[in-house]
């Protein structure tokens, strides 16, 4: 069973990475074969499933849709741009902008918010969206650990890790994910700063963007203060941050279509919910689930024990490069899946807690999607928003800004990781 389980494993990868448009059918399909087989029983099957995850992914989505529809957003980001002198400090405020808001709300999201402004004042000046595209992109990918609900791999670490909103900023009486997250983007600003020294042409903005309904931005704001208020709440149900987010979702919903008369809006909602990565996440959820089943992640975490050798330091090390790279070339999702038991078997077979790895795996499989125009969502998205308005971009040419900029963010995540978890 073991073998069958790992050739099912290896053939999931191989066909992920291949065929990345059919990605929720071949993880679902491979789930099924477990169940099949006899690997897992179904009702086993369903219990690997993370529905907590699952329905804080489907309700942060809804929510989101609503605030970016409302034009909140983009209001904020024609603020920051009328209190800035010049297009270099543009470019930075709005990259930082993006970080802030994905550490809240879906990174992909972020950028098809703010990279229209970017865009536009592009055109205004005569001047070549793509550095300032890559750079909104590659911000709001960073800040994807920040938050619990700032990313999917943050919402697969904090079900697997039984941690809430609150321990993302201060966990078991220590400095948590966010403010290590925070230190790093101050870290690339420098480099953001030589990058675009020559841009210095003055800006300024003759119009602001109105705000179609404040309502979003309340519902936004009351999901992440019951996140912080449940986060202090013992013995909750598992799925307690996940009712939080669908409930407050069918909220927004309501309002839209009894208050505000909006017939399309549950439609229109419920479409903007990414389906392919809820369906890619069971099925996977089921995948670890079988090979963990017969072994296969004992055996994985020896295999990283054995080239570290005993050695804390140099398996933390291990875990954060290697998730650097592996992230640079396929989803991080899938990986940061597979890792999260590994990880923790590693722990318990040394006798530590497993919070330093974590958040080691956490920040490599994060940031390292940076470094390639494939490595991330967020950044193929604002690839093709380039390629739409007929911008190539070369890999050599994505590589000048995001290899300086993901290499001084990691190297400081990797750092002060240590220094605080270790």
């Amino acid at each position: 069973m073991k073998l069958i389980a790992i050739l099912i494993f290896i053939a999931t990868y191989i066909l992920l990475l291949v065929l990345p448009k059919y990605r929720a059918y071949i993880s679902l399909f491979s789930a099924l074969l477990f169940v099949l087989i006899g690997i897992l029983p179904f009702q086993k099957a369903l219990s690997y499933i993370d529905w907590n995850v699952i329905l804080m992914i489907g309700g942060t989505m809804g929510i989101v849709n609503l605030f970016i529809e409302s034009k909140m957003p983009a209001l904020m980001a024609d603020v920051i741009i009328d209190k800035v002198a010049s297009i270099k400090w543009a470019i930075i405020s709005l990259a930082a902008f993006a970080g802030i808001v994905s550490a809240f709300i879906d990174n992909v999201a972020t950028v098809l918010i703010i990279a229209p402004v970017a865009m536009d004042i592009a055109k205004k000046l005569n001047i070549s969206p793509v550095y300032m595209i890559i750079s909104i992109a590659i911000s709001s990918n960073l800040q994807g650990a920040a938050t619990l609900v700032g990313d999917t791999t943050s919402l697969l670490l904090g079900g697997y890790a039984k941690m809430d909103f609150i321990d993302f900023f201060f966990f078991k009486g220590r400095m948590g994910l966010f403010w290590i997250v925070q230190i790093g983007a101050v870290a690339t600003i420098p480099i953001l700063l030589l990058f675009f020294r020559e841009y210095n042409q003055p800006i300024h903005l003759e119009e602001k963007q109105e705000v179609e309904d404040y309502f979003p931005s309340y519902l936004l704001i009351l999901m992440v203060a019951l996140l912080i208020i449940a986060s202090f709440i013992p013995n909750k149900p598992e799925i307690t941050n996940g009712l939080i987010c669908t409930t407050l979702l069918l909220i927004g919903i309501i309002k839209e279509v009894v208050i505000s008369k909006n017939k399309h809006a549950l439609n229109n909602t419920l479409l903007q919910i990414d389906y392919e990565t809820i369906l890619l996440l069971m099925g996977l959820f089921v995948v670890i689930g079988g090979i963990s089943e017969v072994g296969v992640i004992n055996d994985i975490s020896k295999i990283f024990s054995r080239f570290g050798k005993g050695n804390l330091f140099l398996i933390y090390t291990i875990i954060v490069w290697f998730s650097v790279f592996i992230s640079a070339f396929i989803d991080n999702i899938p990986y940061t899946a597979t890792m999260l038991p590994v990880v923790s078997k590693i722990a318990q077979e040394m006798g530590i807690q497993p919070y330093l790895l974590y958040f080691g795996l956490l920040v490599g499989a994060t940031l390292g999607g940076n470094i390639t125009p494939i490595g991330a969502s967020a950044i193929i998205t604002g690839l093709g928003i380039l390629r739409k308005e007929g911008y190539e971009v070369k890999a050599k040419d994505f590589m000048k800004l995001s290899i300086p900029f993901t290499l001084t963010a990691v190297i400081t995540g990797y750092i002060l990781t240590w220094i605080i978890w270790r």
